[in-house]
């Protein structure tokens, strides 16, 4: 039997500190400021984000901090904790799509996004990051560091758009299309939001719908374990977590050939006019479900559409279960999110059902795994005080079939980014 590996996030004056020295060491001169954003742990509504749909994320109390001094010139100099603390050097003029490698082309392509998008302001800057958001979890630790990035450049280049919720927008944008374009890692968005607009003690319930504004596209939901008695166990499983290896971009071009067949924009379109027409009649939902995918042309495409529109169902029913202290009906959600992105998405792999199926035998009143899968982490609600227990069975189990050793942490509504020093 091996302990199960708990991770407590940096306290944000000892991060503050440390990423300070690192800066120091690596520049030798003091950083305009320190900023941090948090990771993000999708609590229902996943591989919705690009389908105009709704998900419910919430920002983690694990971050990723940056210390920043702005240059005159267009070069960049990065160095990270995380990586060999040798600065990557990059000069912003003339840098195009995917010219930068590795870990430096997230906060590199933030700098070149704002300039694609005409923020000639943006120049070069040194950066130093301190991050304890787990790497390769699904806990976004890319939109940490993109959206970090993002804030301190809006304040040291004084662009105005941090301070606002509608202004954010912006530079959510930005982070995007660092990952989207710079770093050739697929994604929706949902990952942006959450670390730009979550705040404490609530979900961020997200409308994808491109026709919404910023201020429409999001409302608070009030998300408080502790009045319920629970605990939201978070389980990184360390098998290996990737978005860029082609699976996530195959899944989304069929979701958008399949909106294309069917004659839609997106699939959220589909999603409302079952929901409008049927109502809360579920045998009236599943014959139109049915209907819908007996005009898709394969097996394939009918699965990826029905854990699309399910999806997309289940975070209403779940932000009305957990305001009315239905746990057990939250708990059934997250079972059944499990189990459609697993037979219907396909994108679980044999850590992530392990870990699941443990939890739900050992009192979790559901479990699911959380972000884009192929790896990564999962999610249990429990009650409190149980999370340890659960994590320690998934880890044993994990050390009799031969797996890497999960590690565990204890999630909090947590808020989004902000300047620290």
């Amino acid at each position: 039997m091996r302990d199960v590996q708990y991770l407590e996030p940096l306290d944000a004056k000892d991060a503050v500190g440390e990423v300070a020295e690192l800066f120091v060491d690596t520049f030798n001169e003091a950083p305009a400021g320190v900023w941090s954003a948090p990771g993000r742990v999708n609590l229902i509504g996943e591989h919705t984000d690009y389908n105009a749909g709704l998900c419910l994320p919430i920002a983690l109390p694990y971050r990723t901090f940056i210390a920043v001094a702005p240059k005159e010139s267009g070069v960049v100099r990065v160095v990270s904790s995380f990586g060999d603390r040798k600065p990557v050097i990059v000069d912003l003029d003339g840098l195009k799509a995917r010219d930068v490698d590795g870990w430096a082309a997230y906060p590199i392509g933030v700098a070149w996004a704002l300039r694609e998008a005409g923020f000639d302001a943006v120049k070069g800057f040194d950066a130093a990051f301190v991050s304890c958001v787990p790497v390769g979890g699904g806990l976004s630790s890319s939109a940490a560091m993109t959206c970090s990035t993002a804030l301190a450049l809006d304040d040291i280049y004084k662009l105005g758009f941090g301070g606002s919720d509608s202004g954010r927008v912006t530079l959510i944008a930005a982070a995007m299309k660092a990952e989207n374009d710079m770093a050739g890692a697929s994604t929706g968005g949902l990952d942006q939001n959450a670390s730009m607009r979550c705040t404490a003690n609530h979900a961020l319930l997200l409308d994808c719908r491109p026709e919404l504004d910023a201020l429409h596209s999001v409302s608070q939901q009030p998300f408080d374990l502790d009045s319920l008695g629970l605990e939201l166990l978070v389980v990184d499983t360390q098998a290996s977590h990737q978005l860029n290896d082609g699976q996530y971009e195959a899944r989304r071009s069929m979701c958008e050939q399949a909106a294309k067949t069917l004659g839609v924009e997106n699939l959220r379109v589909i999603a409302d006019r079952i929901s409008q027409s049927a109502g809360d009649d579920a045998d009236a939902v599943q014959a139109a479900l049915q209907e819908v995918l007996d005009k898709l042309p394969d097996e394939t495409m009918k699965k990826r559409v029905r854990h699309v529109l399910t999806e997309i169902w289940r975070v209403p029913e779940f932000v009305s279960a957990f305001a009315a202290g239905d746990v057990k009906k939250a708990g059934s959600l997250f079972n059944a999110s499990h189990d459609s992105l697993a037979k219907d998405y396909e994108v679980t792999v044999p850590e992530l059902d392990v870990a699941v199926d443990v939890a739900r035998k050992h009192g979790a009143y559901g479990a699911r795994m959380t972000g884009g899968g192929f790896g990564g982490s999962i999610i249990a609600l429990v009650d409190k005080g149980q999370g340890h227990a659960i994590a320690q069975a998934i880890a044993d189990e994990f050390a009799h079939q031969g797996f890497h050793a999960p590690r565990a942490l204890a999630a909090v509504a947590s808020d989004s980014a902000h300047k620290e020093a």
